[in-house]
């Protein structure tokens, strides 16, 4: 089959499942991947029984509702490639901002020590020392897999940085993880009767210890990582966190009563408060 008629297609087949306009951008990305390269070929190309494999084979996954991240192995965060599988969440824009908001705070010539806690994927570690390479970053998980799969995302960027096999839950671990000057962290942070709202291809895919917490415990993470990082910062230290719009009051609260300073709410580009920032001693 030629590659125009294929594309005809696939971009029909995917149009009746999520939307023409959707349909047009995963088309994209499809044959990108199929194609390894940026530039599509002419409409007239014949596709080698081996390309018309793949295709099949991407196109049965993706209608059957699996993220297309995780179908390609890859997806983009803060202008950087990469590697995606069930592992770990698929990175989100909102915490493409968290990142940003760390590094708009915090300059380049300043050598800081950094631990990301939940690392999963690694692309806010990895990010971080990609555009701060003085940085000594550390990438904390209770999953040995996402850890895994945080060095093969540095690997790719050609960034060195340590990591923790450790349950961030487990205070009799704290001890041995030193001082830092950031702390960071996307925990697990929806209650488990928020899961009606959640698409069906992220419960069915990604990886519910990354996601849920029990309903009578929405703050788990945060009590735990807020009481970690009281005793683990340098007295200059700063804390960001990723939050549940829902529980930003509550988390907000929770902190300036744990003795935090200066802890301020940021909204995402919706206009919802998606991040929190605190200080030991400003």
């Amino acid at each position: 089959m030629q590659y125009g008629q294929a594309k005809a297609n696939l971009t029909a087949q995917l149009s009746a499942r999520f939307g023409e306009g959707e349909a047009r951008a995963m088309s994209r990305l499809i044959w990108e991947a199929i194609f390894q390269k940026r530039l599509l070929p002419a409409a007239d190309l014949e596709l080698s029984a081996e390309q018309s494999e793949k295709l099949a084979g991407i196109t049965t996954r993706i209608l059957d509702g699996e993220p297309i991240q995780y179908v390609l192995e890859h997806t983009w965060f803060y202008g950087l490639p990469f590697r995606t599988d069930s592992r770990a969440l698929i990175p989100r824009p909102e915490t493409e901002e968290l990142v940003h908001w760390i590094l708009e705070t915090n300059g380049p010539a300043t050598r800081l020590r950094v631990l990301d806690i939940g690392a999963g994927s690694g692309c806010i570690a990895v990010t971080l020392k990609k555009k701060r390479p003085l940085w000594d970053v550390t990438a904390l998980d209770v999953s040995e897999a996402a850890l895994a799969l945080t060095l093969e995302n540095a690997r790719l960027h050609d960034c060195s940085i340590d990591t923790i096999l450790q349950d961030m839950l487990d205070p009799t671990q704290w001890l041995q993880w030193g001082q830092w000057d950031i702390i960071v962290s996307n925990p697990p942070y929806i209650p488990q009767n928020e899961r009606r709202l959640m698409p069906e291809q992220v419960l069915r895919h990604e990886p519910e210890s990354a996601l849920f917490v029990p309903d009578d415990k929405p703050l788990l993470f945060y009590e735990a990582i807020s009481r970690f990082a009281m005793s683990h910062l340098e007295s200059n230290g700063a804390l960001y966190l990723e939050i549940n719009e829902f529980y930003a009051q509550q988390t907000q609260a929770y902190l300036r009563a744990d003795d935090w300073r200066d802890v301020r709410l940021q909204p995402d580009l919706q206009g919802k408060m998606r991040m929190i920032r605190a200080c030991k001693h400003c």
